[in-house]
């Protein structure tokens, strides 16, 4: 009570630090979690790309979707050090148009099941219902992850459309927080046929689309060199180009790097702005309190109990101005997620590791910045301050 009291003094004064905390924090918190965002989107494709290598055609670059023949997956079989190449076709589950998002976008992707042999180290599980079976191919049927599932309001046996044609739900996944939780996995059949309707007429005249793929995912043989494999595939298998996990990681680590920083340039000037505002309300307050600190040192109080109280009162500060930042950036970023889910428009994740250090940095930094005032109070000659006016 007696900490609030002396807040209360200077009413305007100290809420106008508090609002100045307050921003900073809440930028710091916005920005972290839209860090948070990309940097689990990175951690979760190193880990699906760390043991394979993806192969494309050279000509759409290795994250395009133009069209293969399944024969460039049996010359891959044959090239040293790898295991099993499985031919598949991932493409946008809907050609409409995207906002502005750092999700991955909602994905189909099909595939023969089982054609890894095992060798798939990103296990995917099952909330309901089953996976993909290789009796399954012929037939239109879909497992949904997490996201779309829940968006669609889905359950196994019922219906999920995928580009206007109507698929069996057999099964649902547990979440991921990666790019599983977008994405519907059919047959390699049905989605063959999706792919080559997508294509333009003149290719599709003479097509069979029993031959067609999209990408090669390869899994090299058990401690083979995965850069060396990617290199001999590029080499041997024409108009081939690879994306290995170590080139996934160099071609996302700048934006990562990027966001990164901007973090640390948001909290820099939440510890210039929100630091020199508490220094200044501390210091004012130190000297319109200069008679009431003589006091307290004529009758004895040690300086060190003077500081206590000086730098507690300016930790509150912080502390209060922390707690307002934080529950405003949450609001904000519950409002922005909700509003733009269905645009697909998700651009933050807010982690509780990202409240508490929120919530610590401004405490810390008012405990910091309220030290130099406290400090030149507890050093007043009581005297002396007992004749201030």
């Amino acid at each position: 009570m007696h900490l609030l009291r002396n807040l209360t003094r200077r009413k305007v004064r100290t809420t106008l630090t508090i609002l100045g905390i307050t921003i900073g924090i809440w930028a710091l918190v916005v920005f972290g979690s839209m860090a948070n965002k990309i940097n689990s989107l990175v951690e979760g494709g190193s880990s699906y790309f760390g043991d394979k290598i993806i192969v494309t055609d050279a000509s759409d670059g290795v994250f395009g979707n133009a069209p293969m023949s399944l024969s460039v997956a049996r010359g891959i079989d044959q090239v040293q050090g790898v295991a099993v190449a499985v031919p598949q076709i991932q493409l946008l589950l809907s050609t409409e148009g995207r906002g502005l998002s750092f999700d991955i976008p909602d994905q189909l992707q099909g595939q023969l099941a089982g054609a890894d042999q095992g060798r798939e180290t990103f296990v995917l599980r099952y909330t309901r219902g089953r996976g993909l079976a290789p009796e399954d191919e012929g037939r239109n049927v879909v497992v949904l992850g997490a996201d779309l599932a829940r968006d669609a309001g889905a359950s196994v046996g019922g219906t999920f459309q995928v580009r206007d044609r109507p698929f069996e739900i057999v099964g649902i996944l547990e979440p991921t927080l990666t790019a599983p939780d977008t994405t519907a996995y059919v047959p390699l059949r049905a989605a063959q046929e999706i792919f080559a309707e997508s294509l333009p007429p003149i290719f599709r005249a003479d097509l069979d689309t029993t031959d067609l793929a999209s990408q090669v995912v390869v899994y090299p043989e058990q401690g083979a060199d995965i850069a060396a494999v990617a290199a001999r595939i590029e080499t041997q298998v024409p108009n081939a180009a690879t994306l290995t996990g170590a080139e996934f990681d160099t071609l996302v680590g700048s934006t990562t790097a990027i966001f990164n920083a901007i973090i640390v340039g948001v909290a820099l000037i939440s510890l210039v702005v929100g630091g020199l505002s508490v220094i200044n309300t501390m210091a004012m307050a130190v000297a319109e309190r200069t008679r009431e600190i003589g006091i307290k040192r004529a009758i004895g109080g040690p300086r060190r109990r003077i500081i206590r109280e000086l730098v507690t009162e300016a930790g509150l500060i912080g502390l209060i101005g922390g707690l307002l930042g934080l529950i405003l950036g949450a609001v904000v970023i519950v409002l922005a997620n909700e509003a733009g889910r269905e645009s697909g428009t998700v651009l933050f994740e807010l982690t509780p590791e990202t409240a508490f250090f929120a919530v610590v940095f401004s405490t810390g930094l008012g405990m910091l910045a309220g030290l130099a005032p406290a400090w030149n109070a507890a050093r007043l000659d009581p005297v002396t301050a007992l004749r201030y006016e």
